[in-house]
């Protein structure tokens, strides 16, 4: 039997270290579900793998895609599912690693197929977003698609200006391309999830963004700040600190907003992790116990 474990769990609880240590155990390469490492521009926004691990260890989508390409979660599902399958000709176990909520899910339960939309159609949108918000785009939704606006989540923009750009394609409402059907996979899935006491976890993520300040954050986010508009770039981290290249907040403000933010990003992970039955969760510090119940399911499965 082939199997795919995922390591997933909320940003800065150490899924990267643990991921190394999993994949050389059991022979796998890394298989990146970050829906911001893909990008090669932000190395150090997006806390990518350090080169010491991307030499032990082979990566995929880690810095293979750039920032003015659109991408989504549906690319990612059908690109490494592919990957996912050529794999397992020669590899039983495989791992998936991340954090990004709708990537995980693309690979282990599928996105419902949904209409192309058109360059012109996207650009337009996002364009009214950037000049006059989401609330027009919000009151387009609610007039073309009242179910799906009863449902989706209004503060998640991405969601909202998706939703509107199949209703703009297609004339018709965007509920109606959605099945709620798990897609069936040629793999047994293993959901491995970490978690850490809050406290301990929103210090390690305050201490990571002191990191990245200091690693070359603010050089980084300047050499992209002229394309600030992408959707790439609407992410924590980058937005913040285009508000304070713009002077419209102090440095010290950034710095607090980011890690706010930060953490109220791994708030919303966790409370989307948690409603998942399938995951077997640990502390990432338990090395040993997370081996030996991959070792269980491996014996399993041979």
């Amino acid at each position: 039997m082939k199997v795919l474990f995922v390591l997933l769990g909320p940003t800065g609880v150490g899924k990267t270290a643990l991921s190394i240590s999993i994949a050389r155990h059991i022979g796998s390469p890394v298989i990146s579900a970050d829906s911001r490492q893909i990008y090669k521009e932000l190395p150090i926004g997006t806390v990518a793998p350090e080169e010491k691990y991307l030499d032990l260890v082979k990566h995929y989508f880690i810095a293979t895609h750039t920032i003015s390409n659109y991408y989504s979660a549906s690319i990612f599902e059908e690109e490494a599912v592919s990957l996912i399958n050529k794999l397992h000709e020669s590899q039983p176990f495989l791992l998936l690693c991340g954090g990004s909520m709708m990537y995980i899910d693309a690979v282990c339960k599928g996105i419902d197929e949904m209409p192309t939309v058109t360059p012109e159609i996207r650009n337009a949108l996002w364009e009214q977003y950037g000049r006059d918000g989401l609330a027009p785009i919000l009151e387009e939704l609610k007039k073309s698609d009242p179910i799906h606006y009863n449902e989706v989540d209004r503060m998640n923009h991405r969601r909202v200006i998706h939703a509107v750009e199949i209703c703009r394609m297609t004339g018709k409402p965007y509920s109606l391309f959605r099945t709620h059907r798990a897609k069936e996979r040629p793999f047994k899935i293993c959901k491995i999830g970490l978690a850490r006491e809050r406290t301990v976890l929103f210090e390690r993520i305050n201490k990571r963004v002191d990191e990245m300040f200091d690693n070359g954050f603010i050089e980084e986010a300047q050499s992209v700040y002229s394309m600030r508009n992408l959707n790439a770039l609407n992410t924590v981290g980058y937005k913040e600190l285009f508000m304070y290249f713009d002077g419209t907040q102090t440095f010290d403000e950034t710095v607090e907003k980011i890690k706010r933010n930060t953490r109220v990003y791994a708030r919303k992970q966790m409370a989307w992790f948690g409603r998942d039955p399938e995951i077997q969760w640990f502390n990432p510090d338990n090395e040993k116990c997370i081996i030996s119940y991959i070792d269980s399911i491996c014996n399993t499965a041979l």
